[in-house]
């Protein structure tokens, strides 16, 4: 039985180091969670923060799961060989199960609630991790939603653009072959009674009309 409470008792002496590292993880771990509503910190900074509390935690888990669970073991195997002795109380005295129900016992308890502590902060780290990772996300959509506003505002001011300088080629087309068309057709001022002022007045508006209908298919198949 003594071999046995020896070994369980190495889980014990593990707790005493471990309370305190457990502490300084908890106490950060509250001030993290705490800060969570405030506006001018950056949920990115305290998942960082918090990534790295959650790699301590588990190296914690890590170097003690292997004591704790034999810490265990030999736990059960000393209640049953205390059992085993069936004791009888002699003279008023104390039994070995007293004894080491009020000795053995309250370690192992230790042991345990600090397992339990252990893993509540692992939980908490990750319900932590999880509200963080939902505020990250709801904070990039509202950052890609601005994006994207802002890039349809370039778009729409882009095809305003693109419209003016449609109009403004049309003009200038036009100009130049209104122009190119009365030199064309001048002859024919002194055949049909007319002055060149007159036909090239005439021509302006089919001239227009069609450099138009030119540039918008020009248009229609570059789009393709």
């Amino acid at each position: 039985i003594e071999t046995y409470k020896t070994m369980a008792m190495l889980g014990f002496a593990r707790t005493r180091d471990m309370s305190a590292r457990l502490a300084a993880v908890g106490g950060e771990l509250s001030a993290l969670v705490q800060g969570l509503g405030d506006l001018a910190r950056q949920p990115e900074d305290d998942l960082t923060a918090l990534l790295a509390l959650s790699g301590r935690l588990e190296a914690l888990d890590a170097e003690t799961s292997f004591r704790f669970g034999a810490t265990q073991a030999y736990e059960t195997i000393v209640h049953q060989r205390i059992e085993v002795l069936r004791e009888a109380r002699f003279d008023g005295r104390q039994t070995f199960a007293e004894f080491m129900k009020r000795r053995f016992d309250p370690a192992m308890r230790t042991v345990q609630s600090t397992e339990r502590r252990l893993k509540a902060l692992g939980k908490r780290a990750e319900r932590a991790g999880n509200l963080l990772r939902t505020m990250v996300d709801v904070e990039r959509s509202a950052q890609n939603q601005q994006v994207l506003e802002s890039m349809d505002k370039r778009a729409d001011l882009q095809l305003r653009l693109q419209e003016t300088v449609e109009g403004l080629s049309v003009v200038a087309i036009s100009y130049y072959a209104v122009s190119l068309t009365a030199y064309l057709t001048y002859p024919l001022t002194g055949y049909l009674g007319i002055s060149k002022g007159v036909l090239t007045a005439a021509l302006v508006v089919p001239v227009i009309l069609l450099v138009w209908l030119m540039v918008r298919r020009i248009k229609h198949h570059v789009s393709k």
